[in-house]
């Protein structure tokens, strides 16, 4: 470990020159990719840097023991001197090792979220609304931008299913444990007697892919346009504005309807149908190495169930890492962190331990 992070030292200093040259300063392409790699080695050479002046200390206080003859008040420095920076090395070595973990080359995207009602009705439907509500309002925090792509609403104010992009440096990375089957428990406004129902949401997180990323040929396309529709007649027009695009090789189908513009509704409908192709593609990969998959967080999978939301006692479970926080409406407002951060350490716990086996 250490003789990569000794070459990764000298690369760092090789790229941090190259930045203050004005040949490389006025190549804009060069000169951003260089940045984003300088930007990426930081932390690790930070903390690296870190780890040998703990180990600076550590070597002067140990050889100051081993010559001996020391005075008490002396000796008695230069041995906690020892210990504390004996300590440090450890734990910088395992934040080390955390840090040089292979990082997640869709980590920085944007992501496209895909919630539908699933078990439940109605009261599915008000909690999938309940959930994009919790997503939007913690991107807002992150000040994270987000568009409705495709949407089903419902009359009493939920969704049957709704489709949107969120954009921000690091979105995917906080919020790809999502995928899969969340549970709500809770007493239906409708519900006369008082009795705890449960219904089921899925969610999806798919990487936004771009073009330049994942080509689509046009003749695997069956593009139809028809009548927008809505709930309780709600933004019917009489032009065929929907769009609704089939991808003829694994026929995935995605309709967008919600703008008046034919133009958008295809926009948004190929920004769909490239994320759900590309995270068939990343599947298929993923399949390969499917030991390392079961020692991560969750897989992914839609039908998996992940999380329980109980409205009675203000809960949240996450069940894949026994996680239960009693702030259930605060959560629902958008204050994730303490349920992201918790995920992405057992991750990396998962996967330093898969690493060290």
């Amino acid at each position: 470990m250490f003789e990569k992070l000794e070459a990764m030292e000298e690369k760092y200093e090789d790229i941090s020159n190259k930045l203050s040259d004005p040949d490389i300063v006025n190549d804009n392409k060069l000169y951003t990719q260089l940045m984003r790699e300088f930007k990426n080695m930081t932390p690790v050479i930070e903390k690296y840097r870190e780890y040998k002046n703990a180990q600076k200390s550590f070597i002067e206080a140990k050889e100051l023991l081993d010559e001996g003859g020391l005075e008490k008040d002396f000796r008695e420095m230069a041995q906690a001197e020892f210990e504390e920076s004996k300590e440090a090395m450890e734990n910088i070595s395992q934040e080390l090792k955390i840090l040089l973990l292979p990082k997640d080359p869709n980590d920085d995207k944007n992501v496209i979220i895909e919630i539908r009602g699933g078990a439940g009705g109605e009261e599915a439907s008000l909690f999938a609304n309940s959930l994009y509500r919790m997503y939007t309002m913690y991107a807002e925090t992150k000040g994270w931008k987000q568009e409705v792509l495709s949407a089903n609403p419902t009359e009493l104010g939920g969704f049957k299913e709704i489709s949107f992009s969120i954009e921000g440096e690091g979105a995917y990375s906080r919020l790809k444990y999502e995928s899969g089957v969340h549970r709500v428990q809770r007493v239906p406004e409708t519900e006369s007697q008082g009795r705890i129902h449960t219904s089921t949401v899925t969610v999806a997180v798919l990487v936004e892919a771009d073009e330049v990323e994942l080509e689509i040929n046009p003749t695997d396309l069956k593009i139809d346009y028809f009548r927008a529709s809505g709930a309780g007649g709600q933004h019917i027009n009489k032009t065929e504005s929907a769009v609704r695009i089939t991808y003829l090789p694994t026929n995935v189908v995605v309709e967008c309807q919600d703008e008046r513009s034919q133009h958008k509704n295809k926009d948004k409908a190929m920004k769909i149908l490239r994320s759900r192709i590309y995270e068939a593609l990343q599947e298929e990969q993923n399949e390969k190495i499917a030991s390392e998959r079961k020692m991560q967080v969750g897989t992914g999978d839609r039908s998996e169930r992940i999380r329980t939301y109980n409205y009675p006692q203000g809960r949240l479970t996450d069940h894949r890492i026994n996680l239960t926080i009693y702030r259930l409406e605060d959560i629902l407002n958008g204050n994730l962190d303490e349920v992201f951060d918790s995920l992405a350490t057992a991750d990396q716990a998962a996967k330093l331990a898969n690493q060290e086996m």
